[in-house]
């Protein structure tokens, strides 16, 4: 199985775990529990990082990487006080049931979801959690009894295991995390106004710029130059083959049935705009 199996894999679970985060449902969840939802990161980092436990700034911004660890510390500073890691995950689910009804109506309960929810949940069981904590935290909570839950939790874990894996690229490749997100604006993966969501200042993104430029890899105008491509490519396939292992566990049949099924859910959740049409994840152009 080619290691660009994974990233294919991803590109179609990834929104049906992302859509979370926008979708109006979760974020009535979120207000519920005393969250501010004005904007959304008050409550995006309390509901990522739940599966953690009562964990603080610093080790949710190690663990999500590339963030700027001050907004990290500001938002997670007494998000536990307002409602407990157990709580939060509660509301994620409840969140998440209503979404999902909503976007997919009736084929909540098709046969169809029901298959595609059991295939992801094996390639999620089969998952090496060694060294990867977002992708461990998730896979150690209790499954959901509905499929289209256990369908989301899957595609959590598999995201998480993916994300957790391409940290490792990253630090291999020496990226810390503003220099990460340079590089990817620096091959187009997406604008710097978008990058500019994840808290660096003008004058930090301005210095990771002139540390990748010392090593060669940015050109004086904030473009990737040859070695800065090169160094990304490495990066996104050391990553696919971290993520391989578990679609070789779920076997190539069975990879092909899950994206056959999940085509019409990933339209579903494109079709309803809530996801914002550039993503700093690359989805479409990596």
């Amino acid at each position: 199985m080619p290691p660009a199996r994974a990233r294919r894999l991803w590109h179609l679970l990834e929104p049906l775990h992302a859509v979370f985060y926008y979708a109006p449902e979760v974020s009535e969840e979120a207000a519920a529990l005393g969250y501010p939802t004005e904007d959304r990161w008050p409550s995006y980092f309390p509901l990522r990082a739940a599966p953690l436990g009562p964990v603080g700034g610093t080790a949710v911004a190690s663990a999500f990487y590339s963030f700027q660890p001050g907004m990290v510390a500001r938002h997670m500073d007494g998000a536990w006080r307002i409602a407990e890691p157990q709580a939060v995950l509660a509301a994620r689910l409840r969140g998440v049931d209503r979404t999902y009804r909503r976007l997919f109506g009736d084929g909540v309960d098709s046969p169809e979801l029901a298959e595609a929810a059991a295939l992801a949940r094996r390639a999620a069981e089969a998952a090496d959690l060694a060294g990867r904590p977002l992708a461990a935290a998730n896979a150690a909570l209790d499954w959901p009894v509905e499929p289209h839950l256990q369908l989301w939790q899957a595609a959590t874990i598999l995201r998480e295991h993916r994300g957790d894996g391409h940290l490792a690229a990253l630090l291999t490749a020496g990226l810390d995390p503003a220099e990460a997100l340079v590089s990817f604006a620096a091959i187009g993966a997406a604008s710097v106004e978008r990058f500019a969501s994840r808290g660096w200042t003008p004058e930090e993104w301005t210095a990771a710029s002139d540390r990748l430029a010392a090593r060669g890899l940015l050109d004086a105008d904030g473009t990737a130059t040859e070695a800065g491509r090169d160094l990304r490519r490495r990066v996104e396939e050391a990553t696919d083959r971290l993520a391989l292992g578990p679609w070789l566990a779920l076997g190539p049949e069975a990879c092909e049935r899950l994206a056959a099924l999940l085509g019409d859910y990933w339209v579903a959740v494109i079709g309803s705009g809530l996801l914002p049409s550039e993503s700093t994840l690359g989805i479409g152009k990596v």
